[in-house]
């Protein structure tokens, strides 16, 4: 389990100030970015080996509207592993515990130059099982 703060900014919100739909996803990619860094995984080094993670599928359950300037936070977990992509439920919800969103996103593991599916790093299966 992974959490990930994140504030509610203007650019993030509709007219009426709500989290535009879409921006969920963004939040619940930042989440996944910073678990990566968190682990020491630098993605400019994947890409420089020709590896890169690609959202497959996503699918978004909206619970409460999340709103301007709200200090919420994202919550990343792995549900399943495979050889080549990463089943991730994440959650953004607010320090009481009320959830905003839920997300099945599947990440895939690809060789970039052809973007064609390939093996995750040991490394990061690893750490994603717990460390070494």
């Amino acid at each position: 389990m992974f959490r990930w703060p994140i504030s509610v900014y203007y650019e993030d919100t509709d007219a009426g100030g709500v989290v535009y739909h879409s921006n969920y996803l963004n939040f619940f990619e930042r989440a996944r970015t910073e678990w990566l860094k968190n682990m020491g995984v630098k993605q400019t080094q994947l890409l420089a080996d020709d590896i890169a993670f690609v959202v497959k599928k996503a699918e978004l359950d909206f619970k409460i509207a999340a709103r301007f300037e709200q200090d919420l936070f994202v919550e990343s977990e792995v549900i399943e592993m495979k050889k080549a992509s990463l089943l991730f439920r994440q959650r953004l919800l607010d320090d009481a515990g009320k959830v905003y969103c839920e997300g099945l996103i599947l990440v895939a593991c690809v060789a970039l130059s052809r973007m064609r599916p390939r093996a995750i790093p040991h490394n990061i299966v690893q750490e994603f099982k717990g460390g070494s």
